[in-house]
């Protein structure tokens, strides 16, 4: 008999470019159905699931407003690329037999819901996967902090920070080979060793309010899951206590 969960109720934080073919940009549906299929597979442990989608594969704010860009403008055509990228998972999910409601932080009702907590926290309670986007809805934010801020609105019991590489590391690994990777560290170690989880608004804002980020390779096939069921793999980030590890 398969192991039950760990976790019950998290937030999934996916790049816009873990959409993208590796090295390039855009949305290629071969990848969404990859990680739409992994997703689906945590689904049917029972875990409930909230998703906050980048849009870097598509666009970034910070970029165009150095480039003379308005940076309220820069941002919300960030945002609008995280609802191409919502949309994209959205189908990828149900092709998968999942039932979705994508949920919008900027008002674009023809596509998708409005973002209200108590209604996603109800889609939630039914089994559905509650995909975020627009990020928090505001120019100056990060996905990281609509990330940070959700998972505390939804009361999820982790975020779970999905990237290309195994966890955090020392040091880079791609030019430090004696770098090793973290297995668990408090807040306050990774802020005292700038180990750049998440940007440092995020990254307050889950140490503020106790809630454990997961660093795993989203890559590997099952890893979603060993993730749930506490497996040790990537990095757990938690407070004092030791919540989360």
């Amino acid at each position: 008999m398969a192991a039950p969960p760990r976790l019950h109720r998290v937030l999934l934080k996916l790049s816009g470019e873990s959409l993208a073919e590796r090295g390039a940009s855009g949305v290629d549906p071969a990848v969404v159905a990859g990680i739409a299929e992994q997703i689906a597979r945590v689904c049917r442990l029972g875990v409930q699931i909230a998703i906050v989608v980048g849009g870097g594969n598509l666009l970034r704010g910070a970029p165009f407003a150095e480039r003379g860009t308005n940076r309220a403008t820069a941002d919300h055509m960030g945002m609008l690329a995280t609802a191409i990228n919502a949309l994209a998972l959205q189908d990828g999910l149900e092709r998968c037999g999942v039932e979705t409601r994508a949920m919008s932080a900027i008002a674009i009702d023809e596509v998708m819901e409005p973002y209200i907590r108590r209604r996603a926290l109800r889609h939630l309670e039914r089994g559905r996967v509650v995909i975020l986007a627009a990020g928090t809805g505001n120019p100056y934010f990060t996905t990281d902090t609509a990330a940070a801020l959700r998972a505390t609105e939804l009361g999820v019991d982790a975020v779970l920070k999905a990237t290309k590489v195994d966890g955090v590391y020392t040091a880079d690994p791609r030019t430090d080979p004696s770098a090793q990777r973290i297995e668990r560290a408090t807040f306050r170690e990774v802020l005292a060793r700038d180990l750049g989880v998440m940007d440092r608004t995020a990254f307050t804002l889950c140490m503020e309010n106790d809630m454990p980020i997961m660093v795993f390779d989203m890559f590997v096939p099952g890893n979603m899951e060993r993730a749930v069921k506490g497996e040790p793999i990537g990095t757990w980030v938690v407070g004092e206590d030791g919540r989360g590890a």
